[in-house]
C-alpha cells in the first residue's frame, strides 16, 4: 500500500478540510449536498473545541474524522466526542480508520483530556465492529433527538 499520511488538520489547511468534506459527501451518499461557505468552514478550523484529523495518499484526502471538545462541569478534564469517521471506499480495511482513531487518542492523552467517545447506530454491524477492533468499549446507551424544524 502507498504511504499514509495522518494529521490534525490546522486552521490553514482549508483546502484539504474541503477534500475531506467532498469524502463525506461520497462515503455517507449525501444526495443534493450543498458545501458550507468557506468563511464557516474557516471559522470551524479556527476553533480551539473542534479537530479534523485526515488521511493523505499522493497528496490527496481519502479518510478523515471530525471530533468536537466538550467541557465539563463536573471536571476540568474534558471529554472528546468523534462527530464523523470516513474512509473512501477503495481504502477501506487497509488500516486508515485504526490509524485515525489512534492519532486522536494519542493527541487527547497528551493534550489531558479524559476520554474520547463515538456513536454508532445499533444496526450498523460494521460500524461496531470497527470501533471495537480499534479497543473501544461499548456502553448501553438510548440516543434521543429533539428534531427542530
Amino acid at each position: 500500500m502507498l504511504p499514509v499520511e495522518t494529521k490534525k488538520l490546522s486552521a490553514n489547511e482549508l483546502k484539504e478540510f474541503i477534500e475531506f468534506i467532498l469524502v463525506f459527501e461520497d462515503v455517507f451518499e449525501m444526495k443534493e449536498f450543498q458545501m458550507p461557505n468557506q468563511a464557516y468552514l474557516q471559522s470551524l478550523l479556527e476553533r480551539d473545541d473542534f479537530f479534523v484529523f485526515v488521511s493523505v495518499i499522493e497528496g490527496k484526502v481519502v479518510a478523515g474524522l471530525t471530533a468536537y471538545l466538550l467541557r465539563q462541569s463536573y471536571s476540568e478534564r474534558p471529554l472528546v466526542y468523534i462527530f464523523d469517521l470516513a474512509v473512501q471506499t477503495k481504502w477501506q480495511r487497509k488500516g486508515i480508520g485504526k490509524t485515525l482513531i489512534r492519532n486522536i487518542n494519542e493527541y487527547c492523552r497528551k493534550e489531558g483530556m479524559e476520554e474520547v467517545f463515538v456513536q454508532a447506530d445499533v444496526a450498523d454491524e460494521y460500524a461496531l465492529d470497527f470501533y471495537r477492533s480499534t479497543g473501544g468499549q461499548p456502553e448501553e446507551v438510548i440516543h434521543f433527538t429533539y428534531p427542530l424544524n
